[in-house]
């Protein structure tokens, strides 16, 4: 399996479980509608993690967020040549899982009328609209996210036969990165949704701007918040972490 296929199988497994989770509370006559739960979203949502980690850790390092990648790359533990890869892996793989979880619930979706609760089975959306707020929100969840992934990632793939540069998430290290993932949902997830993943968000709006419905609204207004946010998060905690090591 090359990292280009493992990442995108892996953000396909991590958006698949994390906005089935989301759809399964949210959307009309689902057996678990109303049932919503900050402790089973942000259970389900770090144990998605977990298993898309654990699946395609060994192949690509399971970055399977952007952030990641971009942090990783500025600390010197993975290759810059291999970032547009990663990303493009990420996109399409969140894309495609969180259609996967679109056509599992298909019949709840034609079910449900309001546009807010289906975009939120796809893309976060702030609890209280202030972009200022909502973009310290998504830096501060993704740097405690990114900047723990330092220290839980280690060398672990060879890629084309090189010496080994590249770190990333095995089977070892993806229950504790699962963890670390829940909690931040549960500490600072209330606030925007805690997306602190460009790709987990971007490639799933985009998704539901195609979806065959007549009053869509994706919010491309808010939309760069979780996309810049959590890349400029990934810098400073890259950027942190090389002066405390230096």
């Amino acid at each position: 399996m090359t990292p280009f296929i493992a990442e995108f199988i892996g953000t396909t497994i991590l958006l698949l479980l994390g906005a089935g989770v989301v759809a399964n509370v949210s959307l009309k006559n689902t057996y678990a509608e109303g049932k919503t739960s900050i402790v089973l979203i942000t259970t389900s949502w770090g144990f998605a993690v977990f298993v898309g980690a654990y699946a395609t850790g060994q192949f690509s390092g399971a970055h399977l967020n952007p952030a990641v990648t971009i942090g990783l790359a500025i600390i010197g533990k993975f290759s810059w040549a291999m970032v547009p890869t990663y990303f493009i892996a990420q996109v399409l793989g969140a894309m495609f899982g969180s259609w996967l979880s679109y056509l599992l619930y298909i019949d709840h979706f034609r079910m449900t009328a309001d546009e807010d609760t289906v975009r939120g089975t796809f893309c976060t959306a702030p609890a209280i609209r202030n972009f200022k707020n909502n973009f310290f929100s998504e830096f501060l969840g993704t740097f405690m996210l990114v900047f723990g992934i330092f220290f839980i990632v280690s060398p672990n793939i060879e890629i084309e036969g090189s010496t080994i540069q590249n770190f990333g998430i095995g089977s070892l290290e993806a229950l504790p990165v699962g963890i670390l993932v829940w909690v931040i949902g549960m500490s600072m997830g209330g606030t925007t949704g805690y997306a602190i993943n460009p790709a987990r968000d971007f490639g799933p709006r985009l998704v539901y701007q195609m979806l065959p419905r007549k009053n869509k609204k994706a919010d491309w207004a808010y939309a760069w918040i979780p996309v810049l946010s959590p890349l400029c998060a990934a810098v400073f905690a890259g950027v942190f972490y090389n002066f405390l090591m230096s």
